[in-house]
């Protein structure tokens, strides 16, 4: 019965989030109209990002992420990822708003962010450019601190940390843990309370973010305002969850916990499931819901800087996030499959 039940949850769930996916979606339907991408798309037959930017004048690596999220939403049509069609019932639906009665593309607005975050976002296709957190304002910290919580607050100290060699034992007795990309603090404070022996230090470079987390003092925990590479406190444990993807540098900030990591220090990472494979992804029943997110906020985060790295939500399969910490001198990489439903989680030794 029990088991059961949890079947049932995970499918009430999935629904949940399906709706969620179409908020989003709705979102990159109205840019796609805006931009007027549908209408470049229109008769154009299979055409990649770069063929697409070369038409619209648009950012190329902004057109991909665009794209990939259409297809993954079956709105357009691609079998790798590279190349895409916008078939002839799709140009009837989103781009011929002078010639066909079954024109939708219209009615969509994009209510899923704030107007002001919409306009920047179309500026970003021209530009390049993408907005930082702040940018995004303080419904996007608070929603993000809400949406991720959960796994912080009834995981972390029961199911995640246990699984560590030796990481429980070294926190009751007392260590430096430090919580890059820390957002509002939910896992920092959640930690701070179960292991009162140690010291947090939550970093971020959202002000809005290290204002909410400043609200929920601890005695053992500092919030600083900073970027990740500029850590400069050695940690026993340091955390990066769900935020590597986001960073203008992730190799530079890879390389700085490298230099501050205490010798027997754990690097426990978060990050996005994904393959690196289109096709294999393709299973993912909220792919487009991911593309979507990255398009407002996690690449649009690591673009928000000239050279920014601009991985994207789901840009870090395993094999990346390995040779991204091998690449800076760490040596012992174990990934653990929690059944998070969005998330692996990596364990990272020099």
């Amino acid at each position: 019965m029990i088991a059961i039940m949890a079947q049932t949850a995970e499918e009430f769930a999935l629904r949940v989030w399906l709706y969620k996916q179409g908020e989003v979606v709705s979102l990159m339907i109205h840019l796609g109209d805006r931009l007027g991408l549908y209408r470049a798309l229109d008769g154009a037959g299979p055409v990649t990002a770069e063929e697409l930017a070369a038409r619209t004048g648009y950012a190329e690596r902004w057109l991909r992420e665009w794209l990939r999220g259409q297809a993954a939403a079956g709105l357009l049509d691609s079998d790798d990822g590279t190349t895409f069609v916008l078939p002839p019932e799709g140009a009837m639906v989103l781009s011929r708003e002078e010639d066909s009665l079954l024109f939708a593309a219209g009615a969509f607005s994009g209510g899923a962010a704030a107007p002001e975050v919409v306009d920047a976002l179309v500026d970003a296709f021209h530009t390049g450019r993408g907005l930082t957190y702040d940018q995004l304002g303080p419904v996007s910290a608070h929603q993000t601190a809400r949406m991720l919580g959960p796994w912080a607050r009834l995981a972390l100290t029961t199911t995640i940390l246990p699984a560590l060699d030796g990481v429980v034992a070294k926190l009751e007795t007392g260590a430096t843990v430090v919580d890059i990309g820390c957002g509002a603090g939910v896992a920092v404070h959640t930690l701070a309370d179960a292991y009162p022996n140690s010291r947090f230090v939550g970093i971020d470079p959202s002000a809005i973010a290290i204002e909410q987390a400043r609200r929920h003092a601890r005695d053992n925990v500092t919030f600083l305002q900073r970027r990740g590479e500029d850590i400069d406190q050695p940690a026993y444990l340091v955390l990066t969850f769900d935020c590597l993807h986001d960073m203008t540098r992730p190799d530079v900030v890879a390389r700085a916990i490298r230099n501050t990591i205490e010798p027997d220090g754990t690097w426990l990472i978060r990050e996005i499931r994904s393959s690196g494979d289109w096709v294999q992804d393709q299973r993912n029943p909220v792919l487009a819901m991911m593309y979507g997110f990255s398009v407002v906020s996690c690449m649009s985060s690591a673009l928000s800087e000239p050279g920014g790295a601009g991985l994207g939500t789901v840009g870090l399969p395993p094999p990346a996030v390995e040779a991204l910490v091998r690449d800076v001198g760490f040596t012992r990489v174990t990934v653990h499959d929690f059944e998070d439903p969005s998330n692996l989680y990596y364990e990272v030794r020099p």
